[in-house]
């Protein structure tokens, strides 16, 4: 099967400049790219004249793990040009979720990943051959993470790992490295994982370094403690031996903007110097979402998340949560004070009863709602939804988003959650073309060539996906077809959640998936393994 694009305006992934031409695709390959290019008996010719061509946008940071088991359509992805996808960030990935702390897991990781069923793998081999068989709209990778390593260990207990309980951290790494996960991730701001030393990370690493792949790391302050967090992931990547992706590079808290990111940076390219592979990415948005457990200060979980979220329904409880949000403190950094909580969105809630605080800041829930003050709201979601509570934290200056989008080694990223709401974060339909729209063709922050590369080759080399990202022959066909002027994104932070539009074809293994920005129904994802 041929489909010819022909008088496109190519942009390969390279970041050279563009250029005009056609690609020919044979099955779910690019045979030929050039001009005047023939067209086989029976092709497919589509005019591309006053059209960009493309790859396929290859997002290596999607919190999608569950959504394979409920056979989703994938049009926030599909519909803003995305073909490649990796789950498994922040430390907090599907698997390896065993019985013994299932229900704490699963309720912890409902505002990152959404519900998870009962019958959903346990295990990384598990999960990997219900993927092998699964009908994927999109590629597909997975990650596996070490907060998720930990609690199906240890629960939330903030006890040091035995010796028996490292080696088994140790041998679930090597077991997700042996079948193909691309990386593996860390989430040290999270609990439990906050409790981990640095040696216990080492040692359960260590297989990393054997395979020389990534270690993705959400690291354990971006406000206050960004560049000392910064440092420390620099270290541990250095003292395990493998590549270290700093994920959602960023500085957080009005104090620290316009400064610590800076800091941050000359680190980051220290160690590059050095001749370390470091590299980082980023979302296009200056509000960041989690959940509302990551206010609760570490001194308050000492018998973890669940027992903090119990107290906070008693008056002691709220008075002890009341103080202890309104301290600094050397170690966490506190966006009740560095931020604000006017700049706290509640963007995701389970309970009927919270419904009427989504959209709102805490402040302005609680004046509204009649509460005594933003923290007694804060407690009552925390004790009423637990981790099932998200939130978006308005906590960037777009100057500093910038500052990291231009950087040579830095990724487009969306870091999309999906916690059941109707209130998501923008980033999950729309991070891509809001790059290419407002970076690169209307703020001038990065050229389109570069803006198509931090979202195709860039990505794929990161996480050794040969064949991917580049409009070249031999490589996979995966493609977009678009007018820049009317590929936009269309969510935002006032509620609105619609997907991106615009697209006039997308491709993936030269399959169609999208045509004039409808979904054609096809999935013909595949599972993807790492290879290197």
């Amino acid at each position: 099967m041929f489909t010819l694009f022909c008088h496109a305006n190519i942009y390969d992934g390279s970041g050279e400049a563009s250029f005009f031409g056609d690609v020919l695709v044979r099955d779910d390959r690019i045979e030929a790219v050039g001009r005047g290019l023939p067209a086989p008996e029976g092709a497919n010719v589509i005019d591309a004249e006053g059209l960009w061509l493309c790859p396929g946008f290859v997002d290596i940071h999607r919190h999608a793990d569950v959504q394979p088991l409920l056979h989703w359509s994938g049009e926030a992805e599909l519909r803003q040009g995305i073909t490649t996808a990796v789950s498994g960030n922040c430390g907090i990935s599907l698997t390896p979720c065993g019985n013994a702390f299932r229900a704490q897991q699963t309720a912890f990781s409902a505002a990152v990943l959404g519900p998870v069923p009962e019958n959903a793998p346990g295990t990384y081999r598990e999960y990997s051959a219900f993927m092998e068989k699964a009908a994927l709209p999109f590629d597909f990778a997975a990650m596996l993470g070490t907060g998720a390593v930990r609690i199906s260990l240890m629960g939330f207990s903030r006890a040091p790992f035995t010796k028996e309980n490292l080696e088994k951290a140790a041998a679930c790494v090597e077991e997700a490295l042996a079948l193909g996960a691309p990386g593996i991730s860390c989430g040290i701001m999270y609990m439990p994982e906050c409790f981990n030393t640095f040696d216990e990370y080492v040692s359960m690493l260590r297989p990393l370094g054997r395979y020389n792949r990534p270690l993705t790391a959400h690291i354990r302050g971006e406000g206050d403690g960004l560049v000392e967090s910064v440092e420390e992931v620099i270290r541990l990547a250095e003292a395990v031996g493998c590549p270290l992706e700093i994920s959602h590079f960023k500085s957080c808290g009005m104090q620290n903007w316009g400064r610590e990111i800076y800091r941050a940076i000359e680190k980051t390219e220290a160690a590059r110097a050095r001749g370390q592979d470091v590299t980082c990415d980023f979302y296009p948005y200056c509000g960041g979402s989690t959940m509302l457990t990551t206010m609760l200060p570490p001194a308050l979980c000492a018998d973890g998340a669940d027992a903090a979220c119990a107290r906070l329904g008693t008056k002691a409880g709220v008075e002890t949560f009341r103080r202890a949000a309104r301290q600094t403190y050397p170690d966490w950094d506190n966006y009740a004070v560095t931020l604000g909580w006017d700049r706290i969105l509640i963007s995701t809630v389970a309970q009927t009863e919270n419904r009427r605080f989504l959209g709102l800041s805490v402040q302005a829930g609680a004046e509204k709602f009649g509460f005594a003050d933003a923290e007694a709201l804060a407690a009552h979601l925390m004790h009423t939804e637990g981790g099932a509570c998200g939130i978006i934290n308005l906590s960037m200056a777009q100057e500093d988003v910038d500052a990291v989008a231009q950087l040579p080694y830095s990724i487009l990223i969306s870091d999309s959650l999906y916690a059941a709401t109707d209130t998501p974060h923008p980033r999950l339909l729309g991070s891509f073309p809001r790059f290419l729209r407002e970076y690169a063709l209307e703020r001038h922050v990065v050229t389109p060539e570069t803006a198509i590369r931090k979202m195709t080759a860039l990505p794929a080399d990161r996480f050794g996906f040969s064949g991917c990202g580049r409009i070249q022959a031999g490589c996979r066909a995966d493609l977009l077809l678009f007018d820049p002027a009317k590929f936009t994104d269309n969510a935002d932070f006032s509620g609105r959640s619609d997907p991106a539009s615009g697209l006039s074809y997308s491709l993936i293994g030269g399959v169609p998936v999208v045509e004039d920005d409808q979904l054609t129904g096809n999935r013909p994802g595949r599972w993807l393994r790492a290879h290197r």
